[in-house]
């Protein structure tokens, strides 16, 4: 059990909770029926994401074996065999399309193709598409994209501009930074971690970083000075929360220049207490602007 837990990865299903953006960013967080909606959501996510996770193990398996440290996931590591693999597969993917059956025929439709189309995109990522540099990370960065869809379409929620770009913007500067672990390893040993990998170097990736650090910033102060947003908020305070949002991103370069640990941003979140008292103190500060003044 301890394997198969290890190898769908329920540490990752943070990622997924980009589908209760909508409604957070939306100001109806707390309404029932649109919460219900994201819920079922995240967990149709997070298992299609599970199914994901487990082709990624099979496709990867003979890299995965010469590698430090994924030669100890469950496939790699012989705890789990490949029709196992694949068993796991299909059942994380029918548990996902059997979750959005919970969802109102209305909304149905639309999330169940965003879903579809998530999963066959990164099918393709994990077949052959990672091993192109930028389009790997662009890939990622559309993944959050769609479950920021998926959740707008569940909950009837309106997104706007802003806060698309801003999401696509900030997994990619999350996704730089996690690239530039493995150019680092690279330097370190000689040997790529990935096939991509020699596309990259420190350089290009420190710029990358900040670039899409700095773009996503204006991204952030744009939704809050627009004029929709001051009008469906009735208060133009929302701009003080970009505070938090530079803090945020600075402290995330210092960890991944700094302290040189950028390889894995779920636990970056889960372990950074400095992080961690940021998101707080970013959520915090929002929600009072938005449902209290």
């Amino acid at each position: 059990m301890k394997s198969i837990i290890k190898l769908i990865r329920p540490k990752q299903w943070i990622k997924n909770t980009f589908v209760l953006m909508p409604m957070f960013f939306g100001g109806t967080l707390f309404k029932g029926n649109n919460l219900i909606e994201g819920i079922i959501v995240f967990f149709a996510y997070s298992f299609i994401a599970s199914s994901v996770y487990c082709f990624n193990d099979i496709i990867d398996v003979e890299a995965d074996r010469r590698h430090p440290v994924k030669c100890n996931r469950p496939i790699a590591a012989g705890a789990i065999s490949m029709p196992m693999a694949y068993g796991l597969m299909f059942l994380m993917f029918a548990l996902s399309m059997a979750t959005l059956l919970l969802l109102s025929s209305e909304t149905y439709l639309k999330v169940t193709a965003i879903l579809l189309a998530y999963f066959v995109l990164n099918m393709a990522y994990c077949a052959k598409l990672k091993d192109y540099a930028i389009i790997d990370v662009c890939i990622i960065a559309f993944g959050f994209v769609l479950r920021l869809l998926a959740g707008g379409f569940a909950t009837g929620i309106t997104l706007s501009k802003w806060i698309v770009l801003m999401t696509f913007l900030l997994t990619l500067f999350l996704s730089f930074a996690k690239r530039r672990d493995d150019v680092l390893r690279m330097n370190e040993t000689g040997e790529a971690p990935r096939k991509n990998t020699i596309r990259y170097n420190l350089t290009f990736i420190n710029e990358a970083i900040t670039i899409t650090a700095g773009v996503t910033l204006v991204c952030y102060i744009m939704y809050t000075v627009s004029p929709e947003v001051v009008q469906n908020f009735h208060t133009d305070y929302l701009y003080l929360t970009s505070i938090f949002v530079l803090v945020g991103l600075l402290r995330y370069i210092q960890i991944a220049v700094v302290d040189k640990k950028s390889g894995d941003p779920t636990k970056v979140i889960l372990r950074d207490t400095f992080t961690q008292l940021i998101v707080l103190a970013w959520g915090l500060a929002f929600l009072i602007i938005i449902y209290f003044m």
